[in-house]
């Protein structure tokens, strides 16, 4: 064999070898992520956590607290869709009952004003102390966003430390995800998208890796061992 065909030969080995341990590598990802999953579910199904065992708390594990609403300083996450509709996610800060701090809750969605995207609708936020019902999450609903953001009552994202700094408030480096209403009908739907794991994205990248794989190995048996038997003279 000459030192071209076994040039060849090691560029084909190579680029096989690395395009299938990058499709492994790809189905590992989507493994690692189903196993996060179920391990979110398990945390969902235990009994829900009080005011008193926050600290420590695991995400998506279930919550009933109690506390009261700071409703002054209600933020309206903008640009989040709803069973196919435009609107905000409410965000309230609820001062927890027997301690001095509090935690963010993603309360609910309302649509938004097609004509004046400004115009906030009205909302039913009770008085006093209320229990709410809900799951941990790492921090409110986030989507992709140029600079630091801006102020005010409605925004894109909102950043749980910078906030606290804002608002003066002690809060908790977690949030509520509320999945029923606090005391009383408030108007808000509650019907959150379940989390996209990427799993399809995965697959999807693996099959493109093998398939490159396959590709290398074919071309390399057709060009260097099978057309050339066909070829002699």
């Amino acid at each position: 064999m000459t030192a071209r065909r076994w040039l060849l030969l090691a560029a084909a080995l190579l680029g096989a070898a690395l395009t299938a341990r990058l499709g492994v590598w790809q189905l590992d990802r989507a493994a690692q992520k189903i196993a996060l999953q179920t391990a979110d579910e398990v945390e969902g199904a235990r009994s829900p956590l009080s005011n008193t065992e926050l600290v420590g708390s695991p995400l998506h594990r279930r919550v009933v607290l109690r506390g009261v609403w700071v409703a002054d300083r209600t933020v309206w996450l903008d640009n989040r869709p709803m069973d196919g509709r435009a609107g905000f996610y409410v965000v309230t800060p609820l001062r927890l009952a027997g301690r001095g701090d509090a935690i963010l809750v993603e309360r609910g969605w309302v649509p938004r004003d097609s004509a004046d995207r400004t115009h906030l609708p009205p909302l039913v936020t009770p008085a006093g102390e209320v229990e709410v019902e809900g799951r941990l999450a790492a921090t409110p609903s986030r989507l992709y966003e140029l600079g630091t953001g801006a102020a005010g009552a409605i925004r894109q994202n909102l950043d749980p430390a910078a906030f606290a700094v804002e608002s003066g408030l002690a809060l908790l480096p977690l949030t509520v995800v509320q999945t029923a209403p606090a005391g009383v009908d408030d108007g808000l739907l509650r019907h959150w998208p379940a989390p996209d794991l990427g799993l399809q994205k995965h697959y999807g990248y693996a099959f493109q890796w093998f398939a490159l794989c396959a590709l290398i190995v074919g071309l390399y048996v057709w060009f260097q061992l099978l057309r050339p038997r066909f070829h002699k003279p």
